[in-house]
């Protein structure tokens, strides 16, 4: 791992090896190919556009895309040409658009694959030069297929230091307005070295690339270290044809969130029921059999590394995943410390926690329980926000990451909640929502759950069901719900018990605003909406289930 620049590692495994495959693109059912040679003259030729634009040098651009091929070559002709990348979410708002183009004051955009860009366009600001992508349907001032068409491949390469500013990376706003997290060319260098290292993986990897590129998770995971590992990228067409891409991929590497492992469980319930799952994987040789068909439709067949993030998962989903033979490593890090924190792995896997620090991190557990971290690749600050950069660090130097965590006698960390979650009710004992919402999705009928209390003596857990609960009787459902309290609530201290839990009508989406890209509940949001019918659910006789 010599070169010590994202870009850097692309072009040494453009050198090294021009004719392997980087990018497979879905159109119309049909992969569309990309050798390493190929991409890097549509790159060069990008840049080149770029530079014609006589844009002042390191100015901020952003991209406004779904996964895909031409996501990873803008990000690359972005850095080819000297320029600073801004990545938006491709499921914003134009309000939301608007306010990251303002604040970063991004002079051009790349419009790339998406889904509503006819009410996404007015969130973009007149000064900004547009650059569509016709692929994918966007026409606009400016045309990648035309630079394409006129622009010779860029000669001179832009050079980056470690320390110099690379990309904007605006948080998802679980708490709040989104933040802009600064990073450098050597934030990232410094993850994937220290990553690749760590936890072993395989040079020249097959990945699929499906969670949004503008979280850090998927972009430092998937996009920085493949550069690193000279890898294969494949994407996918559209959500209806994600199970047959991620299948004809068969991936080495797999990242997932907690929401996306329960549509698998979901869906592989639906074909395979559970007690006939547990009696096919009770036989001999069948049970090896049923578990290699699993893991092959699944895409999983041979992936060595498998890991979950972004939201707590539950111990009961992973061991569920662990007897059909797919071992998910969970894992934890943040946007500020481009996740460069705490993994699971193969040697240092214990379900329930988030595994162990990478090498060079280091930890310390606040007089309140908030875990802080300092690493090599922590965040340069938020972009124009010094004094909410400072507020964000203690006296020490270590990052306030917001979460509350516990380590074990031999190092393994346990993620306890979020420091800000906590509610007090009107007995004034203060609860931790994360763990009861853990327990509760042991359920499969439960789909999302936010547990509150604020201004009544007990708490109550607030529903949204699944498909698999939405298909149930309400006779069913309220069996099911009420088992689910029957097991949860014993191991719970008196003031933490539930007192109710409430089925409600519609669904929290991230088009409503009420889960963020990373599909993880926006608390705030949802309490903004119900906290004035707590009082009233609370005191609804009789029976523990309520109906919204």
């Amino acid at each position: 791992m010599d070169a010590s620049t994202p870009l850097l590692q692309f072009l040494k495994w453009e050198k090294e090896i021009p004719t392997e495959i980087i990018f497979r693109q879905p159109f119309s059912g049909e992969w569309r190919l990309w050798t390493y040679q190929q991409a890097g003259e549509e790159i060069r030729k990008i840049a080149a556009g770029l530079k014609s634009l006589n844009l002042p040098p390191r100015s901020n651009i952003a991209l406004l895309s779904k996964n895909c091929a031409h996501w990873i070559m803008a990000d690359l002709a972005i850095m080819m040409a000297g320029h600073v990348s801004v990545p938006l979410y491709a499921t914003l708002t134009a309000p939301s658009i608007k306010q990251i183009l303002e604040h970063s004051g991004a002079k051009a955009i790349f419009v790339g694959k998406l889904d509503d860009y006819k009410n996404q366009q007015e969130g973009i600001p007149a000064g900004v030069i547009r650059i569509g992508i016709e692929l994918y349907g966007i026409t606009e001032t400016h045309s990648w297929q035309k630079m394409l068409s006129i622009e010779n491949p860029i000669d001179e390469i832009a050079a980056w230091d470690r320390d110099e500013l690379l990309t904007i990376m605006y948080t998802s706003g679980t708490t709040g307005k989104p933040k802009g997290v600064m990073h450098s060319a050597g934030n990232f260098d410094a993850m994937a070295q220290t990553g690749i290292k760590d936890l072993t993986l395989p040079l020249r990897p097959r990945l699929f690339s499906y969670l949004p590129m503008s979280h850090i998770a998927e972009r430092a995971g998937i996009e920085m270290v493949g550069l690193y590992l000279g890898a294969k990228f494949s994407f996918a067409e559209s959500t209806e044809t994600f199970p047959k891409n991620v299948a004809d991929t068969q991936p080495n590497l797999f990242f997932a969130v907690p929401r996306i492992w329960a549509k698998f469980r979901e869906k592989i319930s639906e074909k395979l029921p559970p007690k006939k799952l547990n009696t096919l994987l009770s036989i001999p040789i069948i049970n090896n059999v049923v578990r290699k068909s699993i893991k092959k439709k699944l895409g999983l067949a041979e992936a060595t590394h498998i890991y979950s993030g972004a939201a707590p998962i539950s111990v009961e989903l992973l061991e569920w995943f662990n007897k059909i033979g797919v071992t998910i490593y969970q894992v934890i890090g943040m946007t500020e410390d481009c996740i460069c924190s705490h993994f699971s792995r193969k040697e240092a896997n214990r379900f329930g926690t988030v595994g162990k620090p990478l090498t060079g991190v280091q930890v310390k557990i606040a007089d309140d329980g908030e875990f802080r971290l300092k690493c090599a690749a922590m965040m340069k600050g938020y972009y124009k926000e010094p004094e909410l950069t400072a507020a964000s660090f203690d006296e020490e130097g270590y990052f306030k990451t917001g979460d509350k965590g516990e380590y074990s006698s031999d190092g393994y960390l346990s993620i306890t909640g979020r420091v800000k979650d906590q509610f007090k009710t009107d007995k004034g004992k203060y609860v931790s929502p994360a763990p009861i919402e853990m327990l509760l999705l042991a359920n499969t009928d439960i789909e999302q759950t936010c547990v509150v209390g604020m201004g009544i003596p007990q708490p109550i857990a607030l529903i949204v069901l699944s498909a698999n609960g939405k298909a149930k009787s309400k006779e069913d459902l309220i069996k099911s719900l009420s088992a689910s309290l029957e097991e949860v609530n014993p191991g719970l201290e008196s003031y933490e018990k539930l007192e109710k839990m409430v089925v409600l009508q519609g669904d929290w989406t991230v088009e409503n605003g009420l889960i963020t890209p990373t599909l993880k509940v926006k608390r705030n949001e949802v309490e903004k909406i119900h906290l004035p019918k707590y009082s009233n659910w609370y005191n609804t006789k009789p029976g523990v289930v309520v109906w919204e």
